[in-house]
């Protein structure tokens, strides 16, 4: 009865993981205006800007576009499924993990689009594409896998995410 319970509860949490990133356009709709309008009053309260739509405003003379990326939905989603890929986290733990790694990740990120647009108005256009491209292709991946390890150490979590699962399935076979 032991084994049939573990494979159910193995089989929901890696199906709502699949399910989590197939409905990924929802949390891109959530998530995307959420961040642009965020980043957008925090912006102004430093300089003057003017809404040009739902996805650009007009600082001084730069136009700037926030695009899909700049929400940072995979940022979410691998803290998600580092979640439910791990075997021993409770339902309570991982929503608890689930909250509070998105406040997370959504104000740093709001912090690393102003930091941004700082070298942007500073230091201009060619300083800002360097600087984005490494903060997107090597930061971003390396902070969701560093606040994995804080709630790792924090909550004392002993799983290892799918390795758990694998060795458990064929230990007991």
């Amino acid at each position: 009865m032991r084994r049939s319970k573990e494979v159910v509860i193995l089989v929901l949490r890696y199906a709502s993981a699949i399910l989590l990133l197939l409905l990924s356009d929802l949390l891109y709709k959530v998530l995307q205006p959420l961040t642009f309008y965020s980043t957008y009053y925090a912006t102004s309260l430093f300089t003057d800007l003017r809404l040009l739509s739902s996805t650009q405003f007009l600082a001084g003379t730069q136009t700037l576009e926030f695009v899909p990326a700049c929400a940072a939905v995979l940022a979410y989603i691998l803290l998600y499924v580092l979640i439910l890929f791990t075997k021993g986290i409770s339902l309570r733990l991982g929503l608890k993990i689930a909250l509070i790694g998105s406040v997370i990740i959504f104000v740093v990120n709001i912090i690393r689009i102003e930091a941004l647009m700082y070298v942007l108005f500073k230091h201009g256009k060619d300083y800002f594409q360097t600087l984005h491209l490494l903060v997107w292709k090597v930061f971003s991946s390396l902070f969701v896998a560093l606040l994995w390890i804080f709630f790792v150490k924090r909550y004392n979590i002993k799983g290892m995410p799918v390795y758990d699962d694998l060795k458990s399935f064929v230990r007991k076979r």
